[in-house]
C-alpha cells in the first residue's frame, strides 16, 4: 500500500466518525474541500460509494461500514504501537556504553550504576575498563570518564567526583633505614617505584606544587610497575617510595603498614569528569546516568 493510500483511509474513517466533512477538516487541521477530494479519489479507486451525503448528515453506506470495520481496530493498533514508543523514548531503556579509568569506574562510576540497573531493569551498562586517552567518537562511547585536566575542549565535560590528591608513601622500615625525604628535591637520593603510564608509555614524573609553584621530579629506583595494587604491595614491603593517589593508599596508612611524606607539597588537583560530544537530545538512559553521577559539594 502507498502512502498516500494510507492517509485516504484515515481522512476516510475521520469523515465517518464524525459524520460530517466540516468536523472532520477542522479536527485534521485541512479545508472541507480537500477532504471532499480525497474521500471522491478513494471512492473512484476502490470502484465503491463509501458515504452518502446530504445537506445534514454523512453517512456510511453498507461498503463503507465494512471499511470502518477493517480500519478502526488496524488504526487502534497503530496509535497504541505509536503510544509504546513515544513511552520507549520518556523512559530509560536501551545501552550506554563509557569507557573510564579503573580506579573512577571503582571509587564513582560503579556505585551510580549499580543502583541505576536496580532502579532501571531496560537499561545495560556496558563499562570498558581502559587508562589510555580513548576517542570515544571514533570507539562508539557514549561517554568517557577521565581527569579534568585530559578532557578535550570540544567535550562537554561533568564533574562526577571531588579534588584529588597525590600521596608519598613508603613503609616504617624504608624510613628506618633511608630517612625521610623533607622536599621534593630530596627523591633522587631515595629509592622510588617508578609507574609506567599505559596513556603514553613513558614513566611519570612525579608532580608537586606549594606556594603556586609547581615542581616535577623525575625519580629513579629498582622498580617498574604499571598495577596500583602491586606498586603499594611493594611500597608496603620496603622496596622503596610510591607516589600514588591519597585514597589508593588509605588503607594501609591505618594500618600503617604505609606512612606518608611530602604531604605539604601535594595540593589537590581536578579530580573525575564524565566527557562527551555534544548532543541536542540525549537518550532518557544516558541523562538519567549523567544526573546519578554529577557531583554535588558536601
Amino acid at each position: 500500500m502507498k502512502r498516500e493510500e494510507l492517509s485516504d483511509l484515515a481522512v476516510f474513517l475521520a469523515v465517518a466518525e464524525a459524520r460530517s466533512f466540516t468536523r472532520a477538516a477542522a479536527k485534521l487541521g485541512t479545508s472541507q474541500s480537500a477532504i471532499s477530494q480525497i474521500v471522491r479519489r478513494l471512492e473512484a479507486g476502490m470502484g465503491l460509494k463509501l458515504l452518502t451525503r446530504n445537506t445534514r448528515n454523512v453517512a456510511p453506506t453498507e461498503a463503507g461500514e465494512q471499511l470502518i470495520a477493517t480500519l478502526r481496530p488496524a488504526f487502534d493498533e497503530i496509535d497504541a504501537r505509536l503510544s509504546a514508543l513515544s513511552a520507549l523514548r520518556e523512559r530509560p531503556a536501551g545501552t550506554v556504553r563509557i569507557t573510564s579509568s579503573r580506579h573512577a569506574a571503582e571509587t564513582i562510576l560503579w556505585p551510580a550504576v549499580a543502583k541505576m540497573l536496580k532502579d532501571c531493569p531496560e537499561v545495560t551498562v556496558e563499562i570498558s575498563i581502559d587508562s589510555h586517552l580513548t576517542d570515544i567518537i571514533a570507539d562508539r562511547f557514549d561517554a568517557g570518564i577521565r581527569l579534568g585536566e585530559q578532557v578535550a575542549k570540544d567535550m562537554i565535560a561533568v564533574r562526577i567526583g571531588p579534588e584529588l590528591r597525590m600521596a608519598v608513601v613508603g613503609a616504617p622500615s624504608y624510613f628506618a633505614a633511608h630517612g625521610r625525604p623533607h622536599t621534593p628535591h630530596d627523591l633522587t637520593a631515595h629509592a622510588c617505584i617508578n609507574i609506567r603510564m599505559q596513556t603514553k608509555g613513558g614513566l611519570y614524573t612525579w608532580e608537586f606544587g606549594r606556594d603556586g609553584r609547581d615542581l616535577n621530579v623525575r625519580v629513579e629506583g629498582p622498580l617498574i610497575l604499571n598495577d596500583i595494587p602491586m606498586i603499594l604491595a611493594a611500597a608496603a614491603e620496603g622496596v622503596g617510595l610510591a607516589c600514588v593517589l591519597e585514597d589508593q593508599a588509605d588503607a594501609l596508612l591505618r594500618s600503617g603498614k604505609l606512612e606518608r611524606v611530602l604531604d605539604d607539597w601535594c595540593p589537590p588537583f581536578s579530580g573525575y569528569h564524565l566527557y562527551y560530544p555534544d548532543r541536542r537530545q540525549l537518550p532518557p538512559a544516558f541523562s538519567l546516568l549523567v544526573d546519578a553521577l554529577r557531583y554535588r559539594d558536601p
